[in-house]
């Protein structure tokens, strides 16, 4: 009899585990509609008592009534979580329910860094970014030079690769930096594709030779290592840097609020645990000190700076930091909304355009509003897709055109301040 139950056990084990399964909750991603200030408040509760991610906004101190918050929610919190939403009538809906799967499918062949056709239409292990870096200035040595711009708070490199198509002296160049936040995989993609696309299309597209024959160009794809390398390792919804404070519980620091550009002002916290923590002082991180050292250093040639971010498809530009318009705000206006005209006739995608105050919220010691006040008077912050579907979960399949899109943009506006800053042609002798 023991031997009948044994055996009627083992083949009934695959029915029990697909029971087990099924019963498993896993990791999502709500969307949530506050719609009173006491909703607001018990949702800024929620988001700092149990264990969850802030996709948008993305802290606390920006949520507001009518608002939607998009959170993401682990499977051990799911249920706490949605029963306080419920308790308190909160309107919610599952956005996401298939998060492993979307992560699954967005580190699948990360680890391949073969060049391939389909090498640009994935997402990227840090190892393998370098080794392309490495690669690309090697297959073209005339034309790409790796710059070592410095090194993360772990001691990791911070490369960029400068593309040169002339020896004339005195060039003006463009600066574009990636992944300053880490679990925005579409940034370090775009930078990979754009230095692609530069390389491939050069002589055969006109506006990227028209570029590349009046600029030089710096691409950082990865700002953040640390941050980027963990978010593959341990926590795809990272966003700081790994800088510990005194907290040991609390570590990082928001790269993106720790320029010198009215620092730790509204739209920044000083402390350690806030997803916007501006840090000890400006430029405490080694990976912001070693970008603002390399465009001061530069700052004389570096005519536009680019700095690409996800989620939300918009093309922000300073301020940020202050409701006070830039000196040259109307020219600034002019280049986002041709290149939002041109992403809309391309491609149907609607894009946001604005000074990044007026356009999202205050957000002091941004990258942007400091290179703006250094005198790179052409200054930029695009935020790619999507609007929130996927979020910081772009499939691969999306790649492709939320780069293309971001390449429209880059053109449409480099090939404007080419046009405002180039010195006027001398009148032909007679």
């Amino acid at each position: 009899m023991t031997t009948l139950w044994i055996f009627f056990i083992f083949m009934n084990m695959d029915g029990f585990l697909k029971i087990a399964v099924c019963k498993e909750t896993r990791d999502q991603v709500l969307i949530i509609t506050p719609t009173t200030q006491e909703q607001v408040d018990i949702l800024k509760n929620v988001t700092s008592q149990y264990e969850t991610a802030l996709w948008q906004p993305v802290s606390p101190v920006y949520m507001k009534e009518q608002a939607e918050v998009h959170l993401f929610v682990p499977g051990e919190s799911f249920e706490t979580v949605t029963s306080l939403l419920q308790d308190h009538d909160i309107t919610h809906r599952v956005s996401l329910p298939n998060v492993n799967e979307l992560i699954e499918m967005q580190t699948m062949n990360g680890t391949d860094p073969r060049s391939t056709s389909t090498f640009y239409e994935r997402y990227h292990r840090l190892e393998d970014i370098y080794d392309w870096l490495n690669r690309t200035a090697h297959d073209n040595p005339r034309t790409v030079k790796t710059i070592l711009v410095g090194s993360s708070h772990e001691k990791r490199p911070l490369y960029a690769l400068k593309l040169s198509f002339s020896d004339r002296p005195n060039r003006k160049a463009m600066w574009i930096d990636c992944g300053i936040h880490a679990r925005e995989w579409i940034s370090p993609a775009f930078c990979l594709w754009f230095v692609h696309h530069s390389l491939s299309f050069y002589n055969y597209n006109k506006e990227i030779t028209d570029i590349l024959n009046n600029m030089d160009v710096y691409v950082l794809p990865v700002m953040n290592p640390d941050g980027y390398k963990y978010t593959w390792t341990t926590n795809r919804m990272w966003r700081k840097n790994r800088a510990p404070s005194h907290n040991p519980k609390c570590v990082g620091v928001d790269l993106n609020r720790n320029f010198d550009a009215n620092w730790c002002t509204e739209g920044a916290l000083p402390y350690p645990c806030s997803e916007i923590y501006c840090g000890a002082f400006p430029e405490s991180e080694p990976e912001s000190r070693a970008v603002a050292d390399f465009l001061r250093q530069h700052k004389d040639s570096i005519q536009l700076y680019i700095s690409i971010h996800s989620y939300s498809q918009m093309l922000l530009f300073p301020y940020s930091c202050t409701l006070e318009e830039a000196g040259n705000h109307n020219d600034l206006l002019e280049m986002v909304q041709e290149a939002a005209r041109k992403i809309r006739t391309f491609y149907r995608s609607t894009y946001k355009y604005g000074a990044g105050a007026k356009t999202i919220y205050l957000a002091p010691g941004g990258s942007d509003d400091w290179a703006y006040d250094l005198g790179i008077k052409y200054s930029f912050t695009f935020e790619l897709q999507d609007r929130g579907e996927y979020g910081f979960l772009l499939p691969p399949s999306r790649i492709g055109n939320a780069c293309n899109e971001a390449l429209t943009a880059v053109k449409t506006i480099a090939l404007k301040v080419m046009e405002k800053t180039q010195a006027p042609k001398s009148p032909a002798a007679v």
